[in-house]
């Protein structure tokens, strides 16, 4: 098999927060790319950095070596593989699709089979990390896939990020260690949102507390980067409320598939489920601090 010279042609398809801040990041390291998504404004953004824009996912994946899908859901990625625009029909053989959305295993498996018959490899490749993190290479990519088509775009993946796990060869088991991931940052996220109104309650200075809790152990990743925001009350969406309300839940339906019942994740899903149900779904996930503080005020009738 005939190594690709890298920097090779790549697509990515859906250039929101992180796939955009990915298609960015490969025209800033000279790979040449084309992106495609449903805002128009969004293929003007990345057209200024030297990418080619297109409405349709078979157009700009057809001259591709690898496409990258950062869709939102399996519903956006049957559509971008298989629909009247699919891209599945358009690659040429032997190319590969890199799934990163945050999807149920079994999806990600049905997608692989269903792409075996036009000659495509599938790359299982959620990552995590936020859009900052996409831009400057330091966010996480969980890849399963064959070891021989691992090593074979490992160029690709090593632009992408500087912290690349091959986690299997099973496709699906990206997915799987993803959703593992996200109900973690879940349970970490809803601490921490609680603690800090907590905190506020008790007429403690947010941000020293702050300060504290990320030099001791109670220190998370997710739980600095939101209460930040939070305390800023800085609410724009980098990372919508409705991607942990449908990760949590993704998360515990796997977890049952397994037989495994904890004691915290079903609790973070229904935080993330009844704030979403109370309008918040639009805003950064760090409105939990909000919404929690305000929802006690309520029950005690202040």
């Amino acid at each position: 098999m005939t190594e690709p010279a890298a920097p090779f042609p790549v697509s990515v398809v859906g250039v929101g927060n992180m796939g955009g801040a990915m298609a960015q990041r490969l025209l800033g390291l000279g790979w040449p790319v084309q992106v495609c998504d449903v805002r128009p404004e969004r293929l003007q953004l990345l057209a200024s950095f030297g990418a080619v824009g297109h409405v349709q996912p078979d157009i700009a994946a057809m001259n591709s070596v690898v496409c990258i899908v950062a869709v939102v859901d399996a519903a956006q990625t049957e559509a971008v593989l298989f629909g009247p625009h699919g891209l599945a029909p358009a690659m040429p053989l032997g190319s590969v699709v890199m799934l990163c959305p945050t999807l149920a295993p079994e999806d990600v498996e049905a997608f692989a089979r269903r792409l075996v018959p036009f000659g495509l490899h599938a790359v299982d490749a959620p990552m995590s990390g936020g859009p900052v993190r996409a831009l400057d290479g330091s966010m996480s990519l969980m890849v399963a896939c064959a070891r021989n088509v691992f090593e074979r775009y490992q160029a690709l993946f090593d632009a992408l990020s500087s912290r690349v796990f091959h986690v299997s060869e099973r496709v699906g088991d990206g997915a799987r260690t993803k959703l593992v991931n996200n109900l973690a940052a879940a349970i970490n996220l809803v601490g921490a949102a609680e603690v800090l109104v907590m905190a506020q309650k008790m007429g403690l200075d947010l941000g020293r507390t702050l300060d504290v809790i990320e030099q001791s152990s109670g220190q998370s990743w997710i739980g600095s980067d939101r209460m930040r925001r939070a305390i800023a009350g800085d609410y724009a969406p980098r990372a919508h409320l409705t991607l942990l309300e449908k990760d949590t839940r993704l998360a515990l339906e796997a977890a049952q598939a397994v037989g495994f019942v904890g004691p915290l994740g079903a609790s973070a899903r229904d935080v993330f489920a009844r704030a979403s149900a109370a309008g918040l779904s639009g805003l950064d996930d760090a409105i939990l601090f909000d919404w929690l503080a305000r929802s006690r005020d309520q029950a005690q009738g202040l």
